[in-house]
């Protein structure tokens, strides 16, 4: 692993998000940069840990879940641990997915139901007030 390291502005601007945010994953405890005076200074495994935590919110994980994930970092063990868990909580999430279309689709039809009823006693109004 390199000895680079990056400022709070170098990682935000790179990876497109505020300050805020990278501050808010460190008081989560996720991220652990050094202090240097008031300096964060943010090595490569936190830039690794930010990458994941955004991945991870995109595809839908919890911080919680995104904590696990970066705790099995391991790249002396090519990260078998953290890719066998990270393919489980795909798996997961996957048929969370799954069932929320479902009831999506249900939902669908309980509203085509609904408005057919709703359009039928129209009808039925209009056409009882025009035979009055």
């Amino acid at each position: 692993m390199s000895s680079q390291t990056y400022s709070i502005s170098d990682l935000a601007r790179e990876l497109d998000i505020t300050t805020r945010a990278i501050r808010f994953y460190e008081e989560q405890g996720l991220l652990a940069p050094e202090r240097r005076g008031q300096e964060r200074v943010y090595s490569p495994r936190d830039k690794v840990s930010l990458k994941l935590i955004l991945r991870g919110k995109r595809i839908g994980f919890s911080l919680a879940e995104c904590r696990e994930l970066i705790e099995l970092y391991d790249p002396t063990s090519g990260n078998q641990k953290q890719l066998n868990s990270m393919l489980g909580k795909i798996a997961e999430r996957r048929e969370q997915l799954e069932q929320q279309l479902l009831d999506i689709q249900q939902m669908q039809l309980e509203l085509d139901t609904a408005e057919e009823r709703c359009i039928q006693a129209l009808e039925q109004t209009i056409s009882s007030q025009a035979t009055n």
